[in-house]
């Protein structure tokens, strides 16, 4: 099993994704999370049959970060009717380029994804197939020409942060779709999925998980998160 998990019981499993690892499978047959999770599962409980896995949220193939997937329908249930209610809470750290001319700021932007190119554009509200896309920001720290963002979803839209922070002018480091013309082949997108906050779908209790980009360039620029690895 190559992937972290953070918390587990009978009814959801908390995990820490890697990068460059698809969420479920896609054209490319390579070994996705939801597969080998429900393998894991199999295998440690000797389950006959097929594994229930339930995918509450999604993470881009290149990020990496703490993601909970449901062990039970009713618990999938419940915790989509949470992110639905805007009560699943969700915090990412990013490294834009640049530096932002606001210390804070809350982006409203109408997205629209076209399908065949996996793209998303920003466009003017009305626009058919568009959907509003908020997110709020604050920066953390600033480095020379990168700065260390955290960033609160409000929604949930397709390549939603990279999108909308890269048409602010402040394209996320590393981003090859969002950001090409700022950065380099090969270099590893640097957005992660840093906080989960949600009530646990059986036991009622408030539950906060937490995972911490890798100590490498470019998030080992930054004092904060050096502080937290040691």
């Amino acid at each position: 099993m190559t992937i972290p998990v953070l918390y587990e019981d009978n009814h959801i499993v908390v995990i820490e994704k890697p990068v460059n690892l698809p969420v479920q499978e896609d054209q490319t047959g390579d070994r996705d999370v939801l597969s080998q999770l429900k393998e894991d599962v199999k295998q440690r409980y000797n389950k006959p049959g097929n594994v229930y896995i339930g995918m509450i949220h999604r993470l881009d193939r290149p990020v990496g970060g703490v993601m909970v997937f449901a062990r039970t329908s009713k618990a999938a249930s419940r915790l989509s009717d949470a992110v639905r209610r805007h009560a699943f809470d969700k915090e990412y750290l990013a490294v834009v380029r640049g530096k932002p001319v606001h210390k804070a700021g809350r982006l409203e932007n109408y997205l629209l994804k076209d399908t065949d190119k996996n793209q998303v554009y920003v466009k003017k509200e009305g626009t058919p197939g568009a959907k509003q896309a908020v997110l709020e920001y604050q920066v953390q720290e600033q480095q020379k020409n990168l700065a260390l963002l955290e960033v609160n979803l409000m929604t949930g839209r397709p390549h939603q942060i990279r999108v909308q922070l890269s048409h602010a002018g402040m394209p996320i480091y590393g981003d090859q779709k969002y950001g090409s013309h700022v950065n380099q082949p090969g270099e590893q997108i640097a957005l992660w999925s840093h906080r989960l906050t949600f009530v646990h779908p059986v036991k009622k209790e408030e539950m906060t998980f937490v995972s911490s980009p890798p100590a490498e360039f470019p998030w080992s620029q930054f004092h904060r998160l050096r502080e937290e690895t040691i």
